[in-house]
């Protein structure tokens, strides 16, 4: 058993793991189903930090064909949890801040997932990690006209900043030192907020990873079609219905949506632009320009986003085995689809925010094995960030890499992303980007 640790007000209690205190777990607001977050008084925040706290309600991840499966873990819709991994004995306010908001196209994910466990990132970097638990799918992300206002999810991750600006030096983080990061729908969330005036004074630096860009937030009026399937399919007032039900439906309602073949993976339920917080993107985008000269980020995909998506999917499986044709037809459609809802965008925002005066880096990351037939895939990164070879080992997208392996070949990315959150910058061969002279750097 680990020792137990408190943060400096004696207010939370932690564990101790060699020389990094984790406090796991922490509300950081609440809210009734389909309302907004509200803060939550200290006394009932949750003095015992040393258990993983639940995730939101929510089904099996379509991405567990290559990230493998989380160890096992609770749901519950108290889930408005952050965890805190910070060095051991950091003075108050001492340590830049990494926030993680992670992915899961607002359907799954955790910041209580053992994946995302930051003890080798905070170790080898001397920063603070807080991972951010929010509400996803229905419960996060319906937007129902007498129902959900919708973007609950990202108002969530909003009210989770605002904790950790109010309460982070406690555990030795500096608040006026906030770097955003986030992958897949997380990193979508992270843009989100770039043109969202009330997260100005909560961070100054992000990072966006595989952002599906090419997929845009949802208008009302596409939001409310959503839901009117959604709540055919369910036949119920999902304020009454139970949490099973309205996963069951979601489901449901996702397949019907994606098509007779199933070919649209973009997440049926997401951010809605011109519902609050999220402006509509005139707005939006003249929030980010007018911003971006005190902003600095660091962006970037993988080589091969769709084969996360497509490699598993059974029409394309079907497809590679038709000869001759069958691969090289494949292999187009898979580029043409991460041209469009990855790279192209990714290329335009990287320019805007360059052109408005934001310090941007670039970043592609490649296969970490050659005989992996994911290659590089969507989530590739998220082992070499977080290092924990043990919790990676079994992901389909590392194989044949071990425990050991998978920890090793991370290090320089978690240099660079430790050295980005420290002092804006990456040093070595990194070089700005600039529209027109575009410098994307190669990982691992």
């Amino acid at each position: 058993m680990h020792d137990e640790v408190l943060t400096t007000s004696g207010r939370w209690r932690g564990r101790l793991s060699g020389d990094i205190a984790v406090f796991r777990g922490i509300r950081y607001a609440q809210a009734e189903r389909f309302g907004p977050p509200r803060p939550i008084p200290l006394a009932n925040s949750g003095l015992d930090a040393t258990g993983r706290g639940p995730a939101a309600p929510q089904l099996p991840s379509r991405l567990e064909a290559v990230m493998g499966a989380p160890a096992r873990y609770r749901q519950s819709p108290d889930c408005l949890r952050v965890t805190v991994t910070a060095p051991a004995g950091a003075e108050p306010g001492s340590r830049p801040v990494l926030v993680w908001l992670h992915g899961g196209a607002y359907l799954s994910g955790s910041g209580e997932w053992n994946l995302y466990d930051a003890d080798q990132l905070v170790r080898e970097t001397d920063i603070v990690v807080v991972a951010v638990s929010y509400r996803v799918g229905a419960f996060g992300y319906l937007r129902a006209a007498g129902v959900s206002p919708g973007n609950l999810g990202l108002l969530d991750q909003i009210a989770a900043l605002e904790w950790i600006h109010d309460h982070i030096a406690e555990f030795g983080g500096d608040p006026s030192r906030v770097t955003v990061a986030g992958q897949s729908a997380g990193a979508q969330s992270v843009v989100a907020m770039l043109g969202i005036e009330r997260t100005r004074t909560l961070f100054d630096q992000a990072i966006i990873q595989s952002a599906p860009l090419g997929i845009a937030f949802h208008s009302p009026g596409e939001a409310q079609r959503v839901a009117d399937v959604f709540r055919g399919v369910l036949g119920a007032d999902p304020r009454e219905a139970t949490d099973a039900e309205i996963l069951d439906a979601q489901a449901r309602a996702a397949r019907r949506l994606a098509g007779r073949l199933g070919l649209n993976s973009a997440p049926p339920l997401r951010p809605v632009g011109g519902i609050t917080p999220l402006p509509d993107e005139p707005e939006w985008k003249k929030t980010v320009i007018e911003r971006a000269a005190d902003l600095r980020v660091l962006i970037g995909t993988t080589v091969d986003e769709m084969a996360a998506f497509y490699g598993p999917h059974p029409f394309f499986s079907a497809l590679r085995r038709v000869p001759v044709i069958g691969k090289p037809l494949a292999v187009i459609a898979q580029k043409a689809v991460q041209a469009k809802a990855f790279d192209k965008p990714t290329d335009q925002l990287a320019d805007l925010l360059a052109d408005a005066g934001a310090g941007v880096y670039r970043y592609r990351v490649g296969s970490l094995h050659p005989a992996n037939p994911f290659g590089a895939c969507h989530c590739i990164e998220l082992p070499l960030l977080f290092g924990d070879g043990e919790a990676w080992k079994n992901a389909p997208m590392v194989s044949p890499l071990t425990a050991g392996e998978i920890t090793t070949i991370g290090v320089r990315t978690r240099e660079h992303w430790g050295q980005f959150v420290r002092t804006g910058e990456i040093c070595g061969d990194w070089r700005m980007h600039r529209p027109g002279f575009r410098r994307v750097h190669a990982l691992p």
